[in-house]
Formats: C-alpha cells, sequence, structure tokens
C-alpha cells in the first residue's frame, strides 16, 4: 500500500472516529498532493518519495505559522498548528537530532573531500542525499556553511 492510499484510509478512519484535527489534516494533506499531482504539463501519480516531500512541505507551513501566531500572541491558533504539524509527523521519517545532524555532515564532507566555501553547491547535494528528509533544508544548510568555513 502506498503512503497517498494510507493518509485516504487513516482520514476515513479519523472520521470515523470523529476526530475532527486530524481529519483536517489528513484532509489538507491529500488537497496538497492532488494539487501535486496535476502540476505540470501531463496528471501523473505521485511515489511515495514524492508524497513525503509535499508532506514534508506541509508539515514546514505548520511549523512557520505556530510560530507567527505564537509571535502575534494567538495561542488557540498556533496551538491548532502544534496539532496539524503533529499529525503530519506521523508520515515523515525521524528527524534527526542536533548531534546527529553535526556528525552526518562531518561524515559526509570528510568522505566526499569537499572543503571551503567554494564546495558548497556540491557538498550540499551531497549531503542532503545523506540526510534524506530527516532534518530541514536550513538547518542543514547552515551546517555544511559552518563547517565548510571552520
Amino acid at each position: 500500500m502506498g503512503l497517498k492510499e494510507q493518509l485516504t484510509e487513516d482520514m476515513r478512519a479519523a472520521m470515523k472516529a470523529r476526530d475532527e484535527v486530524t481529519t483536517g489534516t489528513l484532509r489538507m494533506a491529500l488537497a496538497a498532493v492532488g494539487v501535486a499531482e496535476v502540476a505540470g504539463k501531463a496528471k501523473r501519480e505521485l511515489s511515495d518519495d514524492e508524497v513525503l516531500a509535499v508532506l514534508a512541505k506541509e508539515a514546514k507551513k505548520r511549523r512557520e505559522a505556530e510560530v507567527a501566531f505564537a509571535d502575534a500572541g494567538r495561542a488557540e491558533q498556533a496551538a491548532k498548528e502544534r496539532a496539524e504539524e503533529e499529525v503530519l509527523a506521523r508520515y515523515l521519517p525521524k528527524q534527526l537530532s542536533d548531534a546527529e545532524l553535526v556528525d552526518l555532515v562531518t561524515q559526509t564532507l570528510a568522505a566526499g573531500g569537499f572543503s571551503g566555501m567554494g564546495a558548497m553547491g556540491p557538498a550540499m547535494k551531497a549531503v542532503q542525499a545523506a540526510v534524506a528528509g530527516r532534518a530541514e533544508g536550513g538547518k542543514v544548510s547552515a551546517e555544511v556553511r559552518r563547517q565548510l568555513a571552520a
């Protein structure tokens, strides 16, 4: 069973259980997947990796919205965004801790022989492949930049 089918089944189960947060979040996620499927020249079925990328993007939107609402003093809306992000997190790979990310970047840079800021592009490509969606791009980029500059 693919990830999209799993999302659909879980949404149906949440509807039966009258879990409004999960139902709404999974509906939103499936809508985003649908939009991604029709983007471009021809409609196509997304692979599980592409569905994961869409879910990661949606989870990032929820984190950013949570911060914005919290900064604006809207705690109730921030809590709603946090709950939606937690629902999406069930389907995403476990995120790397800061220490794990530092170790992974160090190993990848050493294995690839990358040094200096001129190697930022190729180093990021290698590190992103090693990270495989288990950390946000901004955090990865900051750590790669820090280690290349050192």
